[in-house]
């Protein structure tokens, strides 16, 4: 079942979000609280739930269930994915479901002057108690993720969506989440749909080529049962003093088989130049990177080529 993680700063309105959005989605929500009272008090008695609660290292420990408590965490969370959909906040829930494609990770972060100001006025502190306070919470929870699962909680690459609420409300934040995860659902059920299938249909994708050579070309490449993916890439060739990408080579199709991008050209020897120039670059730039440049009267024969290579 999907599932999403929430990882916070403190006073960042991460946890006001994580409760209406589980709210807005209907689904379980699971905080450290929770995972507590109810998953690692099958397992462990109160006083090793409070050592549990003061020390990340303890979560590395043998426990009663056989493995770790991280370990037992992990198969504990999976088992009640299958199941339920949720909304995980903190205790490194990120890279627990690091692995799940259903899982969608968001970092909810604000600066730091604005959650000093939020916890002043939470707690009712003077600006260097409130400084501390952050402090302390920043440290703990970095160390918390990275002593059970080796990674910088800060780092975006963990991370499908990035929210900061310093212009954005509870609400607005939770639109947003919601938004990208309708997304990834029907990305997903696209994935399920041609997933195994052996029959190639590249026309389904139905993408729009430039002119006829390409429509062309597409049609002999289906005639010959040769997958085919339509400018999948882009290389960017030439950069600006202040490293603005000035110049980008876009290969008209990549035949995924042969590993090989294919340039259709016309007979104007002014576009060949050009084209020769740009694939020059892309060799230089990216080692191992092939790439043909095709005359529409070569089609045929390069396909043929490549058709009796497919049995090899």
């Amino acid at each position: 079942m999907p599932i999403i993680t929430i990882s916070r700063q403190i006073c960042s309105f991460g946890d006001e979000i994580a409760t209406a959005l589980s709210q807005k989605l209907g689904w379980a929500l699971i905080s450290r609280e929770v995972l507590m009272s109810d998953f690692l008090s099958r397992i462990a008695d109160e006083d090793e739930l409070y050592i549990l609660s003061q020390s990340a290292a303890h979560y590395l420990k043998k426990c009663g269930a056989g493995g770790t408590y991280l370990r037992y965490i992990n198969k504990a969370l999976h088992d009640f994915a299958k199941e339920h959909s949720a909304v995980l906040i903190g205790f490194g829930s990120q890279a627990l479901f690091a692995g799940d494609a259903d899982a969608l990770h968001v970092r909810i972060m604000q600066e730091k002057s604005v959650r000093i100001a939020r916890i002043k006025k939470q707690y009712r502190v003077s600006d260097v108690e409130a400084e501390k306070i952050l402090t302390a919470a920043d440290r703990k929870r970095r160390r918390f993720v990275y002593t059970t699962a080796g990674i910088e909680v800060s780092d975006p690459a963990h991370y499908h969506l990035t929210v900061n609420t310093a212009a954005l409300s509870v609400d607005a934040a939770v639109a947003a989440i919601t938004a990208m995860h309708a997304e990834r659902l029907l990305e997903l059920q696209l994935q399920l749909q041609t997933e195994g299938t052996d029959v190639i249909n590249n026309a389904s994708a139905a993408p729009v080529m430039k002119n006829q050579s390409e429509a062309e070309f597409a049609k002999i490449l289906d005639m010959y049962q040769i997958d085919w993916k339509y400018e999948p890439k882009t290389f960017p060739i030439e950069w600006d003093a202040e490293g603005n990408i000035t110049s980008a080579f876009s290969p008209d199709f990549y035949l995924p088989k042969f590993d090989t991008y294919i340039e259709l050209t016309t007979m104007n020897q002014k576009y060949v130049t050009a084209k020769n120039k740009k694939v020059k670059k892309v060799r230089e730039l990216y080692p191992g990177t092939n790439v043909k440049i095709v005359y529409k009267k070569d089609f045929h024969s390069l396909i043929e080529r490549f058709d009796m290579g497919k049995g090899e």
